[in-house]
C-alpha cells in the first residue's frame, strides 16, 4: 500500500495522467523517484523474505518427517523464504514452486538464467501474477528449489472447488495452485510421501468464487453442455426433459433454436446445460442422450481429453 503525502511542489493531476500511460509498477517507481517516500517491495525485500521463512520453521516443528513442500510462487518471496529455512533445518526435504500457465515469470527467468519481464494475463490466480520476479528471490532460489511446476488454469478452478467441498475452506486462486498441481498429476514422484502444500490466502471475492466453482464443476464433468435436435411437435421437448429427469440430472440452462438451423423445417436445435453428480454420472448422461438422439453433440468436459485424463474416461466407459 502506497500512501502519498501531497505537497505544494507536487501536482496530483500529474499522477492521474501518468497512471493512465504506464503500469502500476512503473508508476510506483516514478513516485519513489519524485516524492520522498519509501517503497518496500513485498516480493523482494530481505525483511519480507525473512518473515516468510518463519513458515518453513513452523512446518518443521509441526511435521518433522516432511518429505516435500509445495509452495505458490509469484514474485518469489514466499518460496524463497521457505526454501532457505527448510534447506537449513532439513536439507533432504524437496522444495517445489508452482505457477500458472498464464503467468510463469519465475519459470521463464530460471530457464533463461536472467530476470525477464512478462506481460500479465488475466488469471484466476491474480495474487501471484507478477511481471518480473525480485532480484533477491531470483538469485537465492537457485540451488534451493528442486523444481518449478506450471499448472493449467482449469486445475486451479477445480482445486478451489475441491478445497471448499472437502476442507470447508475458501481459498483464493493463488493459494490453490499447490493443490491444483497435485490434482493435475504433476507430482507422480511424491506418491506415498509426506507432503505439505502451502495454501497462502483467502482474498477472493464472491463473483470470482462463484465463477471458479462453476468452472471447476464443468472441468470435473459435474456441469455438462450438449445440443440435440428434436422434432418441433407437442410433447417432444417434454420427452427430452423427462429423459433427463429420470436419470437424476438437474437442468441448469436450456436454449431452443428454430431460426438458425439447417435441414428439416419441423426440427429444433436445443442446447442444454445439465448438472450431474460426478464424472461417471456425466458419462451415463452422454450414453443416454446419444442412444435417444444419435446426432447429439457434447461440447464440454469430461469429453475433452485435453482437460480430463483419457485413461480415467476410458476406465469409466468400459
Amino acid at each position: 500500500i502506497c500512501i502519498f503525502i501531497l505537497t505544494d511542489t507536487f501536482n496530483f493531476n500529474n499522477i492521474l495522467t501518468i497512471q493512465q500511460d504506464i503500469s502500476s509498477f512503473s508508476y510506483v517507481h516514478f513516485a519513489v523517484e519524485n516524492i520522498s517516500i519509501f517503497d518496500q517491495n513485498s516480493s523482494d525485500h530481505p525483511n519480507i523474505i525473512e518473515g516468510q521463512g518463519s513458515i518453513g520453521i513452523e512446518i518443521i516443528e509441526q511435521v518433522p518427517a516432511v518429505d516435500a513442500i509445495i509452495v505458490p510462487c509469484g514474485g518469489g518471496s514466499l518460496l524463497c523464504g521457505i526454501a532457505i529455512s527448510i534447506k537449513h533445518l532439513k536439507p533432504d526435504t524437496e522444495i517445489y514452486g508452482v505457477e500458472t500457465d498464464k503467468n510463469c515469470s519465475m519459470v521463464e527467468s530460471l530457464r533463461k538464467n536472467e530476470r525477464i519481464k512478462m506481460n500479465i494475463s488475466s488469471t484466476i490466480a491474480d495474487e501471484i501474477a507478477v511481471p518480473m520476479v525480485g532480484v533477491n528471490t531470483f538469485y537465492n532460489i537457485k540451488g534451493l528449489v528442486d523444481k518449478m511446476i506450471v499448472v493449467k488454469e482449469d486445475w486451479v478452478a477445480r482445486a478451489i472447488m475441491h478445497i471448499v467441498k472437502e476442507e470447508k475452506l475458501v481459498v483464493e486462486g493463488a493459494g490453490s495452485v499447490t493443490i491444483a498441481a497435485i490434482m493435475a498429476g504433476l507430482f507422480p514422484n511424491l506418491k506415498g510421501k509426506k507432503v505439505v502444500c502451502v495454501i497462502s490466502g483467502g482474498n477472493i471475492n464472491t463473483t470470482i468464487l462463484a465463477r471458479a466453482l462453476e468452472r471447476g464443476m464443468a472441468a470435473e464433468g459435474r456441469l455438462v453442455k450438449f445440443k440435440v435436435t428434436v422434432s418441433d411437435r407437442p410433447g417432444a421437448n417434454s420427452q427430452l426433459l423427462k429423459l433427463i429427469a429420470n436419470g437424476g440430472y438437474n437442468l441448469v440452462r436450456q436454449f431452443r433454436d428454430n431460426s438458425w438451423i439447417e435441414g428439416d423445417t419441423y426440427t429444433i436445435e436445443t442446447k442444454l446445460v445439465c448438472e450431474t453428480r460426478n464424472l461417471k454420472h456425466a458419462l451415463e448422461l452422454k450414453r443416454i442422450i446419444e442412444r435417444a438422439y444419435p446426432g447429439s453433440v457434447f461440447e464440454t468436459e469430461p469429453f475433452n481429453d485435453k482437460r480430463t485424463c483419457p485413461c480415467y474416461v476410458k476406465k469409466l466407459c468400459s
